[in-house]
């Protein structure tokens, strides 16, 4: 298209100009559907941002709930005589704070829905 080399003979010029109006036409609309995509790309990444931040805390709920009884039993598990050590009611004692703290933890979860 440009005059200065003398590629396009005379007679095809038109042709030539056609052609370069359809390519800057195609190169245009396809900038418009790259600008129109680029929100709705933007929106599913902040969906699927969203949803992981969902199942992170889900997942850290299950570990604190979880993470009670192990501290408790890690903490009975080991060698040292502490309270209620080779007594039954060291084990009911044991046992009733686990249960009572993961259903407090699952409770207080479900209750922000966390769960």
């Amino acid at each position: 298209m440009r005059p200065d080399l003398d590629v396009v003979d005379g007679p095809l010029l038109p042709y030539y100009r056609d052609v370069y109006d359809h390519v800057l036409r195609a190169g245009e609309w396809t900038e418009s559907l790259r600008d129109r995509v680029a929100p709705v790309m933007g929106t599913n990444l902040s969906v699927q941002a969203s949803r992981m931040n969902l199942i992170t805390k889900k997942v850290t709920s299950w570990a604190a709930i979880t993470a009670v009884p192990t501290a408790i039993t890690g903490f009975y598990g080991q060698n040292l005589p502490c309270p209620g050590f080779a007594h039954q009611w060291g084990f009911i004692v044991s046992s009733v704070v686990i249960v009572v703290a993961s259903l407090t933890l699952y409770f207080a979860f479900k209750h922000w829905d966390w769960l």
